[in-house]
């Protein structure tokens, strides 16, 4: 690297598991970084961890990543990580919903449930985007779902659940985001199931407003970066 050799033999790492978070993050330390530019410093780090670890892990169970000039206090032999990781993975549970708020750009409140943990390594086929947008009728002062609509809206996502959950390697049901009234579902499908199809036949029915299914190629899911673990 850099003209430099790197040896793995050499190579130690600052490990962290933020709390609650199905994640390690890593600080990477190698004798040689400090003669290594910034960029290449964390290129080799990269290089390192897929080479540990395998690409599919490092993006499934590896949170942040630096590579540092100066050793962590606590850094252990690089060697050590894949065991690290195995504990953190034989912890996390079956998938779970987390709920969120904010505000959208124009101040209005919003609030999103998430699937977590979401990653788009689990879902390797899983790379077109379809976005159900739901109108909804009854909201409160800060535009949310209220009274009735609440109960449409949980009838509707129960019912495309269950026809997904017939083909769960196709489609997965990643983000439910309310705001200034309207119910966009994310989902992210193989493109040659029929997950489309099930979305635009369940969305015919909403009776609340014209709803509207918009699908697009989203590989690196893009759509909901801000979501994703």
């Amino acid at each position: 690297m850099g003209g430099l050799t790197f040896g793995l033999d050499k190579l130690t790492l600052g490990l962290r598991v933020p709390r609650n978070q199905a994640r390690v993050d890593v600080a990477a330390y190698h004798p040689i970084f400090g003669e290594l530019d910034e960029d290449t410093r964390l290129e080799s780090a990269l290089l390192a961890l897929d080479w540990l670890l395998g690409e599919d892990d490092v993006a499934r169970w590896v949170g942040e990543i630096t590579a540092v000039t100066f050793e962590p206090i606590d850094a252990v032999a690089a060697v050590h990580l894949p065991a690290v990781v195995a504990d953190v993975a034989g912890g996390a549970g079956e998938d779970e919903w987390v709920l969120m708020e904010g505000q959208t750009g124009g101040g209005a409140a919003l609030v999103a449930t998430v699937r977590y943990p979401l990653r788009p390594v689990d879902h390797p086929l899983c790379d077109r985007h379809i976005a159900i947008t739901l109108p909804y009728a009854h909201r409160d002062d800060n535009g949310l779902p209220a009274g009735d609509s609440v109960t449409a809206l949980r009838d509707f996502e129960e019912r495309l659940a269950a026809r997904l959950a017939k083909r769960r390697d196709e489609a997965v049901i990643a983000v439910h985001l309310s705001a200034e009234g309207h119910r966009v579902v994310h989902v992210y499908a193989d493109p040659a199931g029929d997950a489309v199809t099930h979305a635009e036949e369940l969305a015919a029915g909403w009776d609340e407003g014209k709803p509207r299914v918009d699908v697009a190629h989203d590989p690196a899911w893009t759509a909901i970066a801000p979501f994703l673990t």
